[in-house]
């Protein structure tokens, strides 16, 4: 952000900021990034460190740093795929503990799932992310283009954008002259306040890579007491050590996801081990039903 624009965006927030919550605030300007995100934590009263702690990476050597080069995360990806893959397995291996199958069958029909659904939700998530990506980058031709060929219309989707945040006068003039005065500012500008874009997008390599990750790391614990069984050495009740395993991951991934999020960290990993348990329960009744087909 320019030396220009930055004063004037502080000084129109802090006047439209009156009588607004932290919440109404930070919406108000669109999709929220990771930093966002802490900002809204940290004035909801999450984050308890103290004043003095947080002024070296508020001082304007830091501010610039980080603004310069805005982090994306994929860790909400991870979660997802270590989410889905402790379920699905889990549920794979309680429907087969449920039909009363021989811990070798645990272990094929586990490892097959833990592969083909790993690498289908990791591609599904690729697939996602790069039509996203194909999605902002012919939004940022069209404006390039309506630039081109109606640059006082798109001038005055500027002002009217800026206008609702409560630029006004002299300062909304001089708002506008500051974005419009350079065409990829002026894009980027409308991209994220006009078409609602993340101010970054996210990789799909990345993307699909922290799907996949989080999928076998936690697809994998549900059945590991079968394979340790099947391959290795005598396991004592491995039905009982993959409850245990999967419960415990379901609580750790939880426990993440609310940290991430802003959650409180016990009910999320609470929340998320009833939803898995209740998919587990569903797997193991259905198999038990069925156990006479088999």
């Amino acid at each position: 952000m320019s030396p220009v624009i930055g004063p004037l965006l502080n000084k129109s927030i802090a006047t439209s900021m009156v009588g607004l919550g932290a919440e109404d605030f930070v919406q108000g300007w669109g999709p929220m990034t990771l930093g966002d995100a802490g900002t809204l934590r940290h004035r909801r009263g999450m984050d308890d460190r103290e004043p003095t702690s947080l002024q070296p990476e508020h001082s304007p050597a830091a501010v610039a740093a980080r603004l310069a080069a805005p982090t994306t995360s994929n860790m909400s990806d991870w979660v997802l795929g270590a989410i889905d893959g402790a379920v699905t397995t889990f549920a794979i291996a309680a429907g087969a503990i449920g039909a009363s199958l021989s811990g070798g069958t645990v272990v094929v029909l586990g490892i097959a799932n833990l592969v083909a659904d790993g690498l289908s939700m990791a591609a599904s998530r690729y697939a996602g992310a790069q039509s996203d990506l194909d999605r902002r980058e012919q939004a940022k031709r069209n404006e390039y283009r309506h630039i081109a060929l109606v640059p006082e219309g798109e001038r005055e989707e500027v002002r009217q954008l800026l206008a609702a945040k409560g630029f006004a006068g002299t300062d909304l003039d001089r708002a506008v002259d500051v974005i419009t005065a350079d065409e990829a500012r002026w894009v980027d500008f409308m991209l994220v306040e006009e078409l609602g874009f993340a101010p970054t997008a996210d990789n799909p390599h990345k993307a699909a890579a922290a799907t996949l990750a989080g999928f076998l790391l936690c697809g994998l614990l549900p059945i590991a007491p079968f394979v340790l069984d099947a391959l290795l050495f005598d396991v004592s009740f491995p039905e009982l050590w993959s409850v245990a395993l999967t419960a415990a991951a379901f609580s750790a991934v939880g426990w993440l996801r609310g940290h991430v999020v802003g959650l409180p960290r016990l009910r999320s990993a609470l929340h998320t081990l009833a939803v898995g348990g209740v998919t587990a329960a569903a797997a193991f009744g259905i198999g038990a039903l069925l156990r006479g087909l088999v």
